[in-house]
């Protein structure tokens, strides 16, 4: 997408004043908030690895008595590239909170932003997608959804339901709007570490709801997610009443895309969510 290369152009510009590795101030200090309590280490240092392996043009550098030996270009490591860095470098281990967040102190939040943006694109949201790219484009500087944002994907994504929850009510009660995908991200958390808590499950179907509530179209994957912990908790009975409150806001399940999100499940719960939303 067009939109999607002329963002990650912006994120990497080399202009003082379009720089948007965190150089913000109120960005910077959003961060520093919500992840001043994530880590009692003291942070490591960041040293510079680079290496020059370029010969020099001058032939007085070289010393007559001194043979240089010929180098191999091949054996040298590839040319650094800071767009790949950015778009393909996930962590090792995404429990490892202390790599993540340290990643987000010392690399900014630019992977996070061209994420989020193509998520929104990839599910039709152009509107959204758009905003977050007129805020950057304009504007110059990282929209504070970004922020809250990759600090909720770290902890659900290290399985910690509850921390998500609770960055999400602190990004609300700084008077940041979630859009869509912060709400994937916090219900699909929420979801995953519901087993055995039917207040985390409790939390997925609310704010389901107060997605699809305000007119946000959720992806397969979102609300498919729910479905299954509800099927996981042997709670079908609820996922039924679920599936009905939506139906009556006008959601209709998209059997092929739910499909694909399970394309890696199969067994009882698969079928119970296909029974459940396609009553097959």
């Amino acid at each position: 997408m067009a939109a999607t290369a002329i963002l990650r152009r912006l994120l990497h510009s080399p202009s003082p004043k379009r720089s948007l590795r965190i150089t913000n101030t109120r960005v910077n200090a959003t961060l520093q908030r919500l992840l001043s309590s994530s880590s009692d280490q003291p942070t490591k240092k960041y040293v510079n690895t680079k290496v020059n392996f370029s010969l020099s043009d001058d032939d007085n550098d070289n010393d007559d008595n001194v043979s240089v030996n010929k180098i191999d270009k091949s054996k040298l490591p590839p040319p650094y590239d800071p767009f790949k860095k950015v778009v393909d470098e996930e962590p090792t281990d995404p429990r490892n909170l202390q790599e993540i967040f340290q990643k987000m102190r010392t690399e900014g939040l630019t992977n996070n932003a061209v994420k989020m943006f193509d998520a929104l694109s990839k599910d039709g949201l152009t509107h959204e997608a758009l905003q977050l790219f007129a805020q950057i484009k304009d504007k110059g500087h990282m929209p504070d959804v970004v922020a809250h944002t990759a600090v909720i994907e770290a902890y659900a994504s290290a399985g910690q339901g509850k921390e998500a929850l609770r960055v999400f009510m602190r990004m609300l009660a700084s008077g940041v709007a979630p859009n869509a995908y912060t709400y994937a991200v916090l219900i699909k958390g929420l979801s995953a570490a519901a087993d055995g808590n039917a207040k985390l499950l409790g939390d997925a179907q609310k704010y389901l709801m107060e997605m699809v509530g305000k007119g946000m179209r959720p992806n397969a994957g979102t609300y498919t997610a729910v479905f299954e912990a509800f099927v996981r908790a042997q709670k079908v009975d609820e996922a039924r009443e679920l599936l009905q409150q939506m139906k009556a806001k006008g959601f209709v399940p998209d059997e092929k895309a739910v499909r694909e999100a399970l394309i890696d499940k199969r067994g009882q719960g698969f079928r119970g969510v296909i029974n459940i939303l396609f009553g097959k």
